[in-house]
This record gives structure tokens, C-alpha cells and sequence, in this order.
């Protein structure tokens, strides 16, 4: 088994983190935030904050830094705060206090007194649902609302009109928040017109761009570096504002400063995942098959209406063969803090609801849930004729269902002493995505190579896979890699998202590695070269001609170079014209609820997963078992209360419940190894996020299999188990 390169660092903690970093002289700045959820800024009295002890810098918008509107190729603006005296949720970043220490910066923060003019809040989803707006076009501009009809079908209600069996129920959702270890935090140092950031985040070339834009400077004098991310599930992905305000206020005071939130401060002043309210309607044939499929979701966004969690698009839009298909997306702007991709967005919270549907369209056939699945196998998304490249899903549900003994599941569950114990499935799917990456590789006279580029990893293990891919494609052993990554410096890797990384920058490695090779073997038939004019092959790290070899160190030397450097480059092509892609997965849950105290608990679970190729079985397994907690994590424990006037009821780690050792007994993965050389020449499919898919939903569907009783949202709750 392989262990990751960044472990020892890691468990011995000298891994340095963003806010590991201090420099001499270094100030530390804490962020004020707002007290309403919806209203204006009137006034903000520092006084008492100036006056406090080690005080330097006071910074609002009233007396603001020097930042401008942030904006990046991939997520287009980003917020910046202290540029509006408009408050639009409770818990606002509204102003920065700088001081000699960070306990200085915080008590003096706690000071400040602000003035609003406080007006009316909306801050819930279920009474917004009147004033729901529709969603933007998505980025493939697919709009909010589809309809695909077979011939002779007037509408989506004829279609159920016709179908001999009809399900219909409404499922929902709670916000969440990412919940990283590592809290958002920033160190800005300047030297000259220069800046280096140490943040975390999943892109650090991006941050340089969102940076340089907000700042006002170019480009090349914006240096971000994050070698190591504790934690980030999309909640990273754009610059926070830590990150914004340390670098301004160095610039404006002339001295490194650091800046980290608070614990309760992530959860309002960064972004989480949207709450959501689904209504879906299945009709099928009595021997199971699909005849019409409609999915109507609503999700909660800011009042910027900056972020879609896309439900029915997500899910209904692709997983299933149905000859009707109708959805729609709609968004309900909230004064609540922003949202943002998390884990699996659109997947993770559709599939909760459109697996309950099809569990209860299987009791309602009297059929077995996994079978149901199976008949309903998709060769391709509805209404397009772009066939799956590499799917086997029924593959992945006959191996679990016997690997987990589904056979042994009844309706109504059994029982084993005090515990009333049900099985549940679902299907899991993410799609496989590129994104365009660069990755540089550097050989060295002492035979080694170094591979990089500016790409993240939040914990995911790309900094191995790196290793891994560069040995592989340079035909050397991997002790003799050193990967690079988290530095802006290096070529743009792309963003560690969306379950990317591995075939994006691997994609790149092998084809920086076909140059290198190239170049390699051009230099040894050069004039003047050991193998002049000879016609010379590249293997195991050494050159061949003429019955001699040497390796590229020793060429190296010869030609008195230290090193050959290279880049090279990928994006997604022409494949997206011939094939649709997606990773695939069935989840198997066991669940055991209390008889008298209706305590729910996971006893057992199985993800059996088709991702391609699997580049590291270690890393991979703990990435997909990850993410299945999350989905347990989901299911029972994780959701944000908002009281009325949108204050967070619930925003710290000791109320927002989070599953520890004790709620996470077995977990098993399995792997359908199929390597998808049509998506990418690596061969990998993305498996960061597919683990959290369909878990909430198999374990609603164990608790009603166990119970009888259907919870159509989550998280569950003794309380919705407690029998009338």
C-alpha cells in the first residue's frame, strides 16, 4: 500500500498551514461583523477600539482599504468586503481591527459600536417559497427548466396520466457548512509592490488572480502559496475575506498581518451549502419501468442570488432511463450568508430526494429496490444521444448486494433484541470533468525530477498522485519525484474541485513528460551529444543507442546542464462531443433504530464505486469512505438552525453536530476497475465527491425498511421517529 508523501509531515505537525507562518513585525487583524441580517450601515463608532491597547489599524466601510471588485476566469466576481455599507446577513464581515496581537485585535474589536438602519428580513426557505424566483442559466447554459417528451405525448401530466403506478412526494433538506479543521485565515506579506499570501485555499493561482484584481496590482505581484489545506469541500474555492483584508491592510500599514476566523465566525462569514425543498413525481409500467419523471426543486441563495445548488439537475437530469422527463430549478433569495459549491453540489442533496422517490416507487411495486434500480439503467442521459463512455453501474449493485447480503433484507426490516434493524440503497453518480491544467516537470543532473503545479490538495492526496503519475510517465521510480504544489508560482494547475485534479494535472503530466522525453532523447543525437546521429530510445529514466545507455542525469552532466525543464498542457476536447461521462456507485446501508429511545444508528455500510482507474487504492478508499460519513453526517446530524432575525442558532462545533468515531462503526468500499481512457489517457475518473452521494437517502430508506416510517427530510431526528 502506498502512503501518502505528505503523512509524516502531517501527523508530526510540521506541516505549516496559512496561519503556521509569522514574520517579524507581524500585526494580527480581526473581522467585526454584522449584528442584522438585512438593513444599512448607519455609523460605526471606533473610538474605544483606537484607544485600545497594541491597536495599529481600524478599517470599515466608512474609512475603507484600497480594494476593488475581485474577479476570476472561473468564478467570475467574488465579494469583497468593507466596499458596501448595505448589510445583507447576519454575520457579515462589516470591519477589520488591527493590532500588536490577536488578542489585542479581538477584544478591541469587541468595542466597536455600530448604528444600522435595520430593515425587514427574509431568512426562510419554506416561507419564501411563494416569491421563488427562476434559477439563472447553468454554465453549460442549459436553462432552469426542461421537458423532454416521447412522441405522441402531449405533456409530462399526460405522461403520468398514463402510467399505471405514480408516486408523488415533496423531500427537503437543511443548510450546512463545510466544517473544515482548518478555519479560514490569511497572512499577507509585502516587499516593495510585491505581496506573498500564505492561504488556504483550492487554487492558489486563482486567489492570485482574485487578489491582483481587488488589489489593484498586477498579476506577477500577487505570490500565493498553500502547500497544505486543512480541509476545504468547496468551501475554499474563492478567496476569503481573511485573505482580502490581511493583504490590504500590510499594504496600508506597512508590516506583515496575519488574520484567521474565529470558529463561529466560518460559519456566517464564509459560505456554506444551500437548504432545499424538492418535489418529485415517478411514474412506471407495473413491471418497474420508468414511464415519466419530474423533479421541481427550490433552493435557498443570498440575496446576490450568487450560487444555484442544482437538485433536479443534478440527478433527474442524467441517472435514470425514463421516456418523460420534466424538471426545474428555482432559487429563493434569503438574508442569509452566501452558499457556495459543497461537497457533491446539486448531487449530494438531490439524491437524498430522488433515492427516497425510487425507494418508495419500489414499495409501492412491491419490488426490490436494487432490482428497480437496475431496470432503470440509463445508456445515456435523456434526450441526448451521447452514449455513457464507461458505466457499470449494475455491475457495482450486483457485487454489493452481495458483498453487503441484501438478499437477507425483508420488508419491515428485523429485529435483534431492543433494535429494529433495515437495509437501504441508492445509487450514487458524479460526473467525470476536466478541467484545463498545466504541470511542469523539471529533470535534474542528479537524476531526479520534480513535478508541479499551482493546484491544492485539501487533504485529498493529489501531492502523491503526482508522484505516482510523474514515476509512471517518466519510467522512474517515485522516490525519485518531488512533487510541487500550492504555489502560484507554478504553471496553473486548475482548481482542486469538482473531482478533477487527478484526471486534469495527470493528464497534463503525461503529456509534459512525452516532451521531456523528447527533448531528452533530441539532446543525446545533438551534435557534440554522447550519441551523435544515432538513432536513440528513451527507458527505465535512461537513454539507448548503439548497445550503450546512459541515464538522463549522466547525459546531463555530460552536456554540462543541471537540468531540463518542460511544461505541458490539457483541457477537456473533442471526447465531449462523442461521450458523456460520469463516475458511478451503489450504496449499501444497514441502520439500527432503538425500540424505546428511537435512536437511530448506522451499523454497517458499502460503497461499491466505478471510477476509472484507481491511481492510489489507499488514498482512493479513504476518500470515498470520507465521503460516505459525510452522507451519514448528512442524514443524521448536520443542519443549520436560522432564527428568524438570521442569527446562526447552532454555528460552532459544540452545537452543530458532526458524526465522531463513536456514530461511524464499519465502512467497506469496493472498486469496479474499468479504466475510462476515452475521458482522459490517465484513465481516472473523479471519486473526491461521489462518496457523499446517495448516502442520506440509504439511510432514510434502512430507517423507513427498519421502522415503517418515510422521513422525507433530513437530518433525521428522534423525534420523526417517535410513534404516534
Amino acid at each position: 500500500m502506498i502512503t501518502r508523501l505528505d503523512a509524516p509531515l502531517k501527523v508530526t505537525g510540521e506541516a505549516k498551514y496559512g496561519a503556521d507562518h509569522t514574520f517579524p513585525g507581524q500585526a494580527y487583524g480581526y473581522v467585526v461583523l454584522s449584528t442584522i441580517a438585512h438593513g444599512e450601515l448607519e455609523a460605526m463608532d471606533f473610538s474605544a477600539a483606537r484607544e485600545a491597547p497594541g491597536v495599529i489599524g481600524v478599517y470599515s466601510p466608512f474609512d475603507p482599504l484600497k480594494l476593488k471588485t475581485a474577479t476570476s476566469p472561473l468564478f467570475g466576481e467574488t465579494w469583497v468586503p468593507l466596499q458596501t455599507k448595505e448589510v445583507t446577513y447576519y454575520g457579515q464581515p462589516i470591519g477589520f481591527v488591527v493590532a500588536e496581537t490577536f488578542e489585542q485585535a479581538r477584544d478591541a474589536a469587541g468595542l466597536v459600536k455600530v448604528a444600522y438602519r435595520e430593515l425587514p428580513a427574509k431568512t426562510s426557505l419554506t416561507d419564501g417559497l411563494a416569491d421563488a424566483e427562476d434559477a439563472p442559466p447553468g454554465r453549460d447554459g442549459e436553462g432552469s427548466t426542461l421537458e423532454i417528451l416521447e412522441d405522441g405525448v402531449e405533456s409530462i401530466a399526460d405522461a403520468f396520466a398514463a402510467s399505471p403506478v405514480v408516486v408523488e412526494a415533496t423531500y427537503s433538506t437543511a443548510t450546512q457548512n463545510h466544517a473544515a479543521m482548518e478555519p479560514h485565515s490569511a497572512v499577507a506579506v509585502w516587499d516593495g509592490g510585491e505581496v506573498t499570501v500564505y492561504s488556504g485555499n483550492q487554487a492558489s493561482n486563482l486567489q492570485a488572480m482574485e487578489l491582483a484584481s481587488a488589489l489593484d496590482v498586477p498579476l506577477e505581484a500577487v505570490h500565493c502559496v498553500n502547500p497544505f489545506v486543512g480541509g476545504a469541500f468547496g468551501g475554499k474555492g474563492r478567496t476569503s475575506a481573511p485573505a482580502f483584508l490581511a493583504a490590504a491592510a500590510a499594504r496600508d500599514l506597512g508590516r506583515p498581518v496575519k488574520s484567521t476566523l474565529a470558529r463561529e465566525q466560518v460559519f456566517t462569514a464564509t459560505a456554506g451549502r444551500a437548504a432545499t425543498v424538492q418535489t418529485i413525481k415517478l411514474g412506471a409500467e407495473r413491471d418497474g419501468s420508468l414511464v415519466a419523471l419530474s423533479h421541481d426543486s427550490w433552493c435557498s441563495t443570498d440575496t446576490a442570488r450568487s450560487f444555484v445548488e442544482p437538485t433536479s439537475h443534478g440527478t433527474s437530469r442524467e441517472w435514470y432511463a425514463t421516456r418523460n422527463l420534466a424538471i426545474s430549478q428555482k432559487i429563493v433569495p434569503l438574508n442569509v450568508p452566501p452558499t457556495t459549491f459543497m461537497r457533491a453540489p446539486g448531487e449530494a442533496p438531490g439524491s437524498f430526494a430522488l433515492e427516497s422517490a425510487i425507494d418508495e416507487l419500489a414499495e409501492a411495486l412491491g419490488m426490490d429496490p436494487v432490482e428497480l434500480r437496475i431496470k432503470n439503467n440509463s445508456i445515456a442521459p435523456p434526450g441526448k444521444d451521447l452514449q455513457w463512455a464507461s458505466k457499470h453501474l449494475d455491475e457495482c449493485f450486483r457485487v454489493g448486494a452481495a458483498r453487503f447480503g441484501w438478499q437477507h433484507r425483508r420488508p419491515g426490516g428485523h429485529t435483534d433484541g431492543d433494535w429494529l434493524v433495515g437495509l437501504g440503497a441508492a445509487t450514487a453518480m458524479f460526473p467525470a470533468l476536466r478541467f484545463p491544467a498545466t504541470v511542469g516537470i523539471t529533470l535534474n543532473a542528479d537524476d531526479t525530477a520534480e513535478v508541479g503545479t499551482s493546484g491544492a490538495d485539501p487533504g485529498t492526496g493529489l501531492l502523491t498522485v503526482l508522484s505516482l503519475i510523474g514515476a509512471e510517465s517518466l519510467d522512474i521510480p517515485a522516490d525519485r519525484i518531488t512533487p510541487k504544489l500550492g504555489d502560484s508560482a507554478l504553471p496553473p494547475g486548475g482548481l482542486s474541485g469538482g473531482s478533477t485534479a487527478t484526471a486534469s494535472a495527470g493528464t497534463a503530466i503525461m503529456i509534459a513528460a512525452t516532451k521531456a522525453i523528447d527533448e531528452l532523447v533530441a539532446l543525446a543525437s545533438d551534435p557534440g551529444a554522447p550519441f551523435e546521429g544515432a538513432e536513440v530510445t528513451y527507458a527505465d529514466g535512461r537513454v539507448f543507442a548503439d548497445g550503450r545507455n546512459m541515464t538522463f542525469g549522466e547525459l546531463l552532466r555530460t552536456l554540462g546542464r543541471e537540468k531540463l525543464e518542460v511544461t505541458g498542457s490539457s483541457a477537456p476536447g473533442e471526447e465531449l462531443t462523442k461521450h458523456s461521462f460520469s463516475s458511478w456507485g451503489a450504496q449499501f446501508v444497514e441502520v439500527r433504530v432503538h425500540k424505546w429511545t428511537r435512536e437511530a444508528r448506522v451499523s454497517r455500510m458499502l460503497g461499491v464505486f466505478d471510477a476509472g482507474r484507481i491511481i492510489n487504492d489507499k488514498a482512493a478508499r479513504s476518500q470515498l469512505m470520507g465521503g460516505m460519513i459525510w452522507g451519514i453526517s448528512a442524514a443524521l446530524h448536520e443542519g443549520l438552525e436560522i432564527e428568524p432575525n438570521g442569527r446562526l442558532a447552532n454555528g460552532d462545533f459544540a452545537s452543530y453536530l458532526l458524526p465522531v468515531n463513536a456514530d461511524i462503526p464499519e465502512v467497506d468500499v469496493q472498486f469496479v476497475e474499468y479504466p475510462d481512457t476515452l475521458h482522459n489517457a490517465v484513465g481516472a475518473r473523479g471519486l473526491g465527491e461521489i462518496g457523499t452521494v446517495g448516502m442520506a437517502a440509504a439511510v432514510a430508506n434502512a430507517v423507513h425498511n427498519a421502522t415503517g416510517i418515510r422521513v422525507r427530510h433530513i437530518p433525521i431526528t428522534i423525534e420523526d421517529l417517535l410513534e404516534d
